[in-house]
C-alpha cells in the first residue's frame, strides 16, 4: 500500500468519512456515531494522501437477530470505497484487515449483509470465503446475509 495506510478512526475523524460517502443523506449516520461512542462500532480507515478513500467497520452487538454472536461472531458494516477509487483493490485491502482484526479480536466468525444487486461486492465477500447463509428483504429492498468462519 506504500503510502496508504488503513488505520482506525475516532468519532472526531468520523467526519472525514463524507468524502467517501454522504453522511447528511444516509439515515443510519446518527446509529453508526452512537455506535462508535459507545465502542460496539470500531471504524477503520483507508487513508491515501491524508484522504479517507475507503470505510468499513466491525460491530461487536447488532439489534437485528443472526449478525452478531457474543464473543463468537461479528458483524462486518458498510464497506465502502469512494467511487472513482473503486476496482484498485482498495476494498480487498480493507476486508483483509477487517478479517485479520476480527480473528485478532478472538471472533470465529464474521457476518455481513449485501444487496442481491450488488454484483462488484458480492464477487469481493465470494473471493474472500463469505457464503450466503439467508436471504432477506428491509424496507430498502432484498439482501443476502453472508458469512464466513475466520
Amino acid at each position: 500500500m506504500s503510502n496508504n495506510t488503513i488505520k482506525r478512526i475516532s468519532i472526531n475523524e468520523f467526519y472525514k468519512c463524507s468524502n467517501i460517502w454522504d453522511l447528511k443523506k444516509c439515515p443510519f449516520t446518527d446509529k453508526f456515531i452512537e455506535q462508535i461512542k459507545s465502542g460496539n462500532r470500531m471504524t477503520f480507515a483507508y487513508e491515501k494522501e491524508n484522504a479517507f478513500i475507503g470505510e468499513g467497520s466491525l460491530v461487536m452487538h447488532c439489534d437485528e437477530e443472526g449478525y452478531t454472536i457474543t464473543g463468537k461472531r461479528v458483524y462486518l458494516s458498510r464497506l465502502i470505497v469512494k467511487k472513482e477509487c473503486r476496482n484498485k483493490g482498495i476494498g480487498g485491502a480493507i476486508l483483509d484487515y477487517l478479517i485479520n482484526k476480527a480473528n485478532e479480536m478472538g471472533f470465529s466468525e464474521i457476518s455481513l449483509g449485501v444487496d442481491t444487486d450488488n454484483e462488484d461486492a458480492l464477487h469481493l465477500y465470494r473471493k474472500y470465503g463469505f457464503e450466503i447463509f439467508e436471504t432477506a428483504e428491509d424496507e430498502y429492498g432484498t439482501y443476502y446475509r453472508m458469512l464466513r468462519k475466520l
